[in-house]
């Protein structure tokens, strides 16, 4: 009975002690008590996380050292589907493409130099016409009646001066009648003078009758000197009033034959042999002095206008030379005649003429031709085909193919371009084969293995 108690006793104190061993050290021999022993778990959800974080840094370090290795991340792409360009050294010509259009290299504007109304329209807009040939007529009533008004002034005037010239004429008529007769009168006193004065030498008549004859012949004298110096005053003056007299009415002509002139401009005729290649005029319409009624265009030669972007203002310079696409199945030279200066919309423009023997056959207004403008001298350079990859690269890098047949992606730097080329400053030699088509399916590769 006393054993049975002990090992309850001993089981009670074994199951409330706190360890799961026996509680009393006291009184029980090691190894009397038997002890239930709990063990702690190896796979924890922590350790697996540090474990899986672990294979998957190593994954990555083997992944690097293996593309590091290996050349980085390859692609598998068609060899087909590629556009290979070589790195070449040439001459590098800086140019830009530009679309002109064909224009008369003359052209003659029609303008009203008189206002009126439109009477009549001859020819139609498109027409040829040859260099004076009526295009419309104008009228305009006041100058009509300005025009009647001058004639009928000059009329007078000229009346005028005819009457002027008759009465001076017979003024000196009847001047050079007066003179004759004291002429005579002297001659004839002369005559009784010197017979008067023999006679009273011989105290043949009285000494007074000879002293009135005396007088008379000095006074003939003088009356005759007087009148032939009236005479020569008379003439310079009615000269100088014929003159002025003339003068007016010659003035009075050139104002008529200029108002005649003005009614002669009612007449619009063409300035020069060409196309009538616009016309605003319809009958009836009133039309104001200094309006543009239209345009003649000259086809003995066209020019070249074309649009510039301004960032190339400063580039841009009378004689610079362009080459057009083939024209006829040539290519024609070109010359830059006129850079005008005022930008409209972020462009300005500038005129060509052809080289050598003009303008090629069967050009039309209106027709626009693509050609280069050339913005500097030919300099020799290593030279890169244009292509896709500069959008997706920016001109920093570039697939190179190598000896076993794979594209590796190479650093590069790239200066000025064309629309063929670009200039190779670093990063690529002559010779050397590349990549020049789009790079937007490429990803992030490093390598392209071509198939």
């Amino acid at each position: 009975m006393p054993e049975s108690s002990s090992q309850q006793t001993t089981q009670r104190a074994s199951e409330s002690s706190p360890n799961g061993r026996g509680g009393s050290s006291n009184g029980g021999a090691p190894g009397e008590g038997i002890d239930r022993r709990i063990e702690k778990k190896t796979f924890t959800p922590k350790r697996i996380g540090l474990a899986l974080a672990g294979l998957l840094v190593v994954g990555v370090l083997a992944y690097l050292i293996y593309g590091a290795a290996t050349g980085g991340q390859a692609l598998n792409v068609e060899r087909d589907k590629l556009t290979v360009s070589t790195v070449t050294e040439g001459p590098f010509q800086e140019f830009i493409a530009v679309t002109g259009a064909v224009t008369p290299r003359n052209t003659v504007y029609l303008d009203a130099v008189e206002g009126g109304r439109v009477e009549e329209v001859f020819v139609k807009e498109g027409a040829m016409v040859k260099q004076g040939e009526k295009i419309l007529r104008l009228s305009n009533s006041d100058l009509r009646l300005q025009l009647m008004n001058h004639r009928t002034r000059l009329s007078e005037q000229v009346s005028n001066l005819q009457n002027m010239r008759f009465q001076i004429e017979q003024s000196r008529l009847q001047t050079r009648q007066q003179i004759a007769e004291m002429d005579y009168q002297v001659r004839k006193l002369r005559k009784e003078y010197e017979r008067q004065k023999r006679l009273v030498e011989k105290d043949l008549i009285a000494p007074q009758k000879f002293e009135e004859t005396k007088d008379e012949l000095q006074y003939q004298k003088r009356r005759k000197k007087l009148t032939e110096r009236s005479f020569r005053q008379d003439s310079l003056s009615q000269a100088s009033r014929i003159r002025q007299m003339q003068q007016s009415v010659e003035r009075m002509r050139r104002s008529f034959r200029t108002l005649q002139g003005t009614m002669d401009n009612l007449t619009v005729r063409a300035p020069r042999s060409g196309q009538l290649t616009s016309l605003d005029a319809e009958v009836g319409e009133i039309i104001s002095t200094g309006s543009r009624l239209g345009q003649v265009d000259v086809l003995e030669n066209y020019k070249l206008q074309a649009q510039i972007d301004e960032f190339y203002i400063e580039r841009v310079r009378k004689g610079q030379t362009a080459t057009t696409r083939p024209l006829g199945g040539e290519q024609r030279a070109m010359t830059v005649t006129r850079v005008y200066p005022e930008v409209k919309e972020g462009q300005f423009r500038i005129d060509l003429a052809f080289q050598g023997d003009g303008a090629p056959e069967g050009l039309r207004r209106g027709q626009t031709i693509r050609f280069r403008l050339k913005l500097g001298s030919p300099e020799q350079a290593v030279l890169l085909d244009r292509g896709g990859f500069y959008q997706s690269t920016g001109g920093n890098w570039i697939y190179a193919l190598s000896d076993d047949g794979e594209a590796v992606r190479r650093p590069v730097e790239l200066g000025r371009q064309n629309p063929e080329h670009f200039e190779v400053l670093g990063g690529l030699e002559p010779g050397d084969r590349v990549v020049t088509s789009s790079y937007e399916t490429f990803g992030e590769a490093d390598r392209l293995v071509l198939e």
